[in-house]
């Protein structure tokens, strides 16, 4: 399969659920190689984690690491494989790499959801200050035909995305097409319901593609405290944010100086409610 010189030599690139058939020059060594996976996949590609890349050996049926001073000559399988777990992430957002995630906030979960109606002004005051940043917010409606449509307080102004869907994450081929559009993106805001089974599950399938994770906890509620609680104590174990509407915001503006300082104040004051929600994380 070796070109007579020159030329370029197909490879299959492998990452994570990916696989992608492209080609290199013949001859590409392993910088080539980091720089290809970039190329195909550095939207997925959680740049704090250190990373391997294999070769599929047919000798051995599996997959190998690249051998030292390894060049293509001819048509093989290679994949990028995480080295090590993810280092601790600092939780630090800005506003060009941040997407916020609103989960399932529909009419029909009005009498169910302990808290919602604190929940559902948290969750209008995030997406205030999504438009006043300039943050990208993607929503999805859990089987909107049977339990409703977003509620009418919330208002989906300039939202990216609204999704409906029957699978229980929010991470959908449509959701990863749009984060794909989207560049640099470290950070999800995640919020809605139900925190034990939508939110847990978008949270784990988000981390697990290397996006750093904020789990609003005055914005997110279950039908039982409990359900909630032990949710939110799981996903904190797993190295995803616990944190709070307010603290997102200003984290966002980061100085007093920000242009839309001012407005987020204001818009923190005047929304804010006394939710009993956080002395039930």
């Amino acid at each position: 399969c070796a070109p007579a010189g020159g030329g370029s030599v197909p490879v299959l690139f492998c990452f994570s659920v990916f696989a992608r058939p492209s080609s290199v020059p013949h001859g590409a060594g392993y910088e080539l190689l980091i720089q290809k996976f970039l190329s195909l996949y550095g939207d997925q590609i959680d740049m704090h984690r250190k990373f391997v890349v294999q070769l599929f050996a047919e000798e051995w049926s599996q997959y190998i690491d690249l051998p030292k001073g390894f060049v293509v000559n001819e048509r093989c399988k290679v994949r990028l494989v995480p080295l090590q777990i993810q280092i601790t992430t600092l939780g630090n957002l800005t506003p060009s790499s941040t997407v916020f995630f609103c989960c399932d906030m529909q009419e029909r979960f009005r009498p169910a959801i302990k808290y919602f109606g604190d929940i559902i002004s948290v969750g209008q005051r995030l997406l205030q200050g999504a438009r006043l940043l300039g943050i990208p917010v993607i929503v999805t409606e859990q089987y909107p035909k049977g339990l409703g449509s977003t509620v009418q307080e919330i208002d989906l102004t300039g939202a990216k995305l609204v999704l409906p869907k029957t699978k229980f994450s929010m991470v959908l081929p449509e959701v990863e097409a749009a984060l794909a559009e989207i560049p640099g993106v470290r950070s999800i805001v995640l919020f809605g319901v139900e925190t034990h089974v939508c939110i847990q599950q978008t949270a784990l399938e988000l981390i697990g593609r290397g996006l750093e994770v904020h789990i609003v906890a005055d914005a997110t509620s279950s039908r039982s405290m409990m359900d909630r609680m032990f949710a939110l104590e799981r996903l904190a174990r797993t190295g995803i944010i616990v944190t709070t509407s307010e603290a997102i915001l200003l984290q966002l503006v980061a100085d007093k100086e920000h242009p839309k300082f001012k407005e987020i104040q204001n818009l923190i004051k005047a929304s804010a409610p006394e939710s009993g929600l956080l002395s039930k994380v």
